[in-house]
């Protein structure tokens, strides 16, 4: 299958993926140097499988030259559409996806699709059961101090330790964890964006709403109105 994929690409006008298929344009060689994505929950492992593969986990879909890979299955629909106003216009691409209800180019990124706390299953028991502790918290002042205080060690300790546990810093995890936790209240129920702001632990909205756009492309406001269910 890789040998036909490497013939017919150099005949194909383009080549796309959906999901975890990346994976296999990967294994084909076809992405090498190339920018690509896949499912957010497989991008460490698709980068650290290929690494000659410029993988960027945040996109819902990109395209290289003659390739496209997308983030998801869902994803894989924004892509068709992208192709779709590639070739025929965006009317066409407009009117497919009023036929399919969904938004001709979506806001924000896969990112918002995630589950970041899935993260806590990663950790020993004890970063566990800090994790655990931080979510009912959140709208506590979370100094690292009170963090090491909760997990029984010392800062120092307790930085190198939540390092190595969850590749990233304490106060990165702890804006991760608000920000996922907005995003669920401003989907799930009918509380003001300030409400909502003030009770993840956002000092000042302005705060939340940079920390927002910047992690999902879309202002609070912008993101509740097409996401809620």
């Amino acid at each position: 299958m890789l040998h036909w994929l490497r013939e017919r690409a150099k005949y194909t006008r383009r080549i796309v993926s959906v999901c975890t298929g990346a994976y296999v344009l990967a294994a084909a060689g076809l992405l090498d140097g190339r920018r690509a994505t896949t499912h957010w929950r497989y991008a460490d492992d698709f980068a650290r499988r290929y690494p000659a593969v410029r993988v960027e986990p945040d996109q819902l879909f990109l395209r290289d030259g003659g390739f496209g890979t997308s983030g998801g299955l869902s994803a894989g629909i924004d892509l068709a559409l992208a192709l779709v106003e590639e070739d025929l216009g965006e009317s066409a691409a407009l009117t497919v996806a009023r036929f399919l209800v969904m938004y001709v180019k979506r806001p924000g990124n896969q990112v918002q699709f995630s589950v970041p706390l899935e993260v806590q299953t990663h950790g020993t028991s004890r970063m566990g059961a800090v994790a655990d502790w931080l979510l009912a918290h959140l709208h506590d002042d979370l100094t690292v101090e009170r963090m090491a205080e909760q997990a029984a060690m010392s800062v120092r300790h307790f930085r190198r330790v939540f390092a190595e546990t969850f590749d990233t810093t304490p106060a990165r995890f702890v804006t991760r964890l608000r920000l996922e936790q907005a995003c669920l209240q401003l989907t799930e129920s009918h509380a003001s964006i300030q409400r909502i702001a003030a009770g993840v632990g956002f000092q000042g909205m302005d705060t939340f709403r940079r920390a927002f756009q910047k992690r999902y492309g879309a202002t609070p406001g912008e993101y509740r109105e097409r996401f809620r269910r």
